[in-house]
């Protein structure tokens, strides 16, 4: 059959490791094949990273505002350890934490529910998605080891040279600081893209952090949502029948292990980054997670939650068969396969990207699987495979669906 056309090119953002292996697979097995895939291609490998100074990762996030949709394979965000592995200049930033500030987006996480992995909280039957902010806080800090005595002081120099000064503590031995900052502009476009997302989603949309504690900072953003609600979105939600409601974190963990799931929980970006992966775990795994960035203007990036798969790569290397699921990866894919379809009018594109997610589905509650599943699912007749043979088993299944079967 004549492959599926599409107009605008999606960017393609390359990563590492055992996802970068799977990345290509995926594209081989599950994609090329069907879809006359235009891409704009950002190599993000680690040490392609370091070869442009980690200047292709922000023309990739810019290249993602200009097309309006990407797809992006986990990165590896380098330690001491990986500085010396592969021999860096220095220790490079997360590039998801690049992309994320420059694309100024929220993070919407979703588990992937399919029949024979359920949740290990058994009240939960529909999925809860994690909205994570994207940025600042102790993504973007600021910090001091502390040789011994002394005051440490927090002060805000302001334009014309006046200065806001408050003591953090008298040290009277060595210890750490840290400073975390945040704008208002981007917890306006945290709040906007929460309140958006529910909406269309027609879900309640919960919000939480620690204002009793943190007085200013978490207060900052409790202030900034409760306003937007008021002003912009109270009377929509109101006519949909569903809810924005504040909760303490500590209150949202409560209720959230007592829900049947199905609504929106937005937290700040530590917090979302935590939550999303517990998330994730107790409703079967990591790798069957969806993640999209999400910018106020109607921007999106697509990427699955978890990392590398570093441990795989290993054995991957050494020609050692792996098991690795790429579920998420293929999701990924697939949710931006079909964002640039809606918004370019393509339902062939849409219609594909439909199937194969189904196809991936499907090959799972037949009872095959990667190892990961295969060591949590509740089916009787399982199948392990490989890496290479669960892709190839989804590959048999679209081309049921493709072919009307």
């Amino acid at each position: 059959m004549s492959k599926i056309p599409m107009t605008t090119p999606l960017v393609e953002m390359d990563g590492d490791e055992m996802t970068r292996i799977l990345w290509k697979m995926i594209k081989e097995e599950l994609i090329l094949p069907y879809v006359d895939l235009k891409t704009e291609y950002y190599d993000l490998g680690l040490k392609k990273r370091d070869e442009t100074d980690d200047r292709i990762t922000i023309e990739a996030a810019q290249a993602a505002l200009r097309l309006g949709v990407a797809v992006k394979c986990a990165t590896i965000t380098p330690n001491a350890d990986r500085v010396k592995e592969y021999g860096l200049k220095q220790m490079w930033k997360s590039p998801n934490g690049t992309i994320r500030a420059i694309m100024d987006g929220t993070v919407f996480r979703c588990p992937i529910i399919v029949r024979g992995i359920e949740p290990n909280v058994r009240t939960w039957k529909k999925p809860i998605t994690i909205a994570r902010h994207a940025y600042g806080d102790v993504y973007r800090n600021a910090e001091i080891v502390v040789p011994g005595k002394g005051k440490a002081e927090l002060v805000f120099t302001a334009e014309d040279g006046t200065q806001i000064r408050e003591l953090i503590h008298e040290f009277d031995g060595p210890g750490v600081l840290q400073g975390w900052h945040n704008m208002d502009h981007s917890i306006e476009s945290f709040a906007r893209s929460c309140f958006a997302y529910a909406f269309d989603a027609g879900q309640d949309l919960w919000f939480a952090t620690k204002d009793t504690i943190s007085k200013k900072y978490d207060a900052r953003f409790r202030e900034i949502f409760d306003r937007i609600y008021a002003e912009e979105y109270r009377s929509l939600f109101e006519d949909a029948g569903i809810q924005y409601f504040y909760t303490l974190i500590d209150d949202a963990v409560a209720r959230v292990m007592k829900s049947e799931g199905g609504f929106i929980w937005a937290c700040k970006n530590y917090d979302g980054d935590v939550m999303s992966d517990m998330l994730s775990s107790a409703f079967g795994s990591l790798a069957m997670m969806t993640s999209v960035l999400v910018n106020p203007d109607g921007k999106y990036e697509y990427e699955a939650a978890h990392g590398t798969v570093q441990r795989h790569y290993y054995r991957y290397l050494k020609g050692e068969e792996t098991s690795t699921n790429s579920v998420a990866t293929i999701f990924a894919w697939t949710g931006a396969l079909r964002k640039r379809a809606q918004l370019d009018s393509l339902k062939d594109l849409e219609h594909f990207a439909d199937a194969l997610e189904h196809s991936v589905l499907r090959t799972i509650e037949e009872g095959e699987m990667t190892g990961d599943l295969a060591l949590i699912t509740s089916l009787s007749h399982v199948k392990k495979l490989s890496s290479q043979e669960f892709i190839s088993a989804v590959r048999r299944r679209l081309e049921e669906e493709l072919n009307g079967g």
